[in-house]
């Protein structure tokens, strides 16, 4: 018969937190938001996604289930809870952004919104801290996963899947081929990230026909270079008026809700620049990384 184990590590209580902060975010967002835009729905999935999973890696915990858990749970629990503050953190970002900004104050509806921006914060802030609790110290012997380049994986696929969001609605990588191409690189990209995470979590690595560090390593360089190609391209045929952009905001950006199109252009740009300095410092953590065999 399992016992309940009640846990006084501080990974615990900041679970805990998380926990209650994600619950209120999106119950009060249900209950008096009003919400009326799509966006809205991205953000209260972003808080119950994380709320289901961190009761999940709580209930497991509690009960010592961990070795029947059918994933790595040296890797699970921090992948999650990356990808936890990551959600939650888009979601503090967007739901003002589209639902406070340029509101009326003083009614229901709006301080119900508030609510639900301050304890999406404390539930990124929280995540966060569980993250920085249990990444892999130096010298240390952890899954994958809680290392740096684990981490880094989690946050190159997190900026591609916003980067896919921006790039598509509305198409903006149909003009040129230099644009497919940078497609091309964000989809290749995010599948191998992707593919590595799950292979770290489902304990797969050694069922690999070559050594997986130096797949790593490959990998990385494989995918600075490509990165390093898109930050060059998509700036210049999106944004140059020899091939057809626009260099300067348009004046019809300042009256549209959220992001206009040239805004999403944008931070496409800008996140191509982040997601090649995620893979940059991939590529050198990776070849410090000492791998040992169980």
């Amino acid at each position: 018969m399992p016992i309940v184990v009640v846990h006084s590590n501080p990974l615990f209580w900041v679970r805990l937190c998380a926990l209650v902060f994600s619950c209120v975010a999106f119950a009060v967002t249900i209950h008096g938001a009003n919400l009326m835009h799509g966006t809205g729905d991205w953000c209260v999935f972003c808080w119950a996604f994380s709320f289901a999973g961190t009761l999940l890696v709580l209930l497991v915990e509690l009960f010592g289930l961990q070795i029947r858990a059918p994933v790595s749970w040296k890797n699970f629990p921090i992948t999650f809870a990356c990808y936890a503050s990551l959600l939650c953190l888009s979601a503090s970002i967007i739901f003002p952004l589209y639902f406070l900004k340029g509101q009326t104050s003083g009614n229901e509806t709006h301080n119900y919104r508030i609510v639900a921006t301050v304890f999406s914060c404390l539930a990124t802030i929280a995540y966060m801290s569980e993250v920085s609790i249990s990444k892999a110290r130096p010298g240390e012997v952890a899954g994958y996963m809680a290392t740096a380049p684990g981490l880094l994986k989690v946050c190159e696929t997190f900026v591609a899947c916003v980067i896919f969001v921006f790039i598509s609605d509305p198409v903006s990588y149909d003009s040129h081929n230099a644009l497919k191409w940078c497609l091309a690189v964000y989809c290749i990209c995010f599948i191998l990230s992707a593919a590595i995470i799950v292979l770290c979590i489902c304990e797969c690595t050694g069922c690999l026909p070559f050594p997986f560090a130096r797949f790593l390593s490959a990998y990385a360089l494989l995918a600075v270079i490509m990165y390093l190609s898109a930050t060059i391209v998509w700036p210049i045929f999106t944004f140059d008026k020899k091939h057809g952009g626009s260099s300067s905001r348009p004046s019809v950006c300042g009256n549209s809700q959220g992001l206009c199109a040239w805004d999403k252009k944008m931070a496409v740009a800008v996140l191509t620049a982040v997601n090649f300095v995620l893979y940059l410092a991939d590529l050198i953590y990776s070849a410090r990384l000492v791998f040992i065999t169980v």
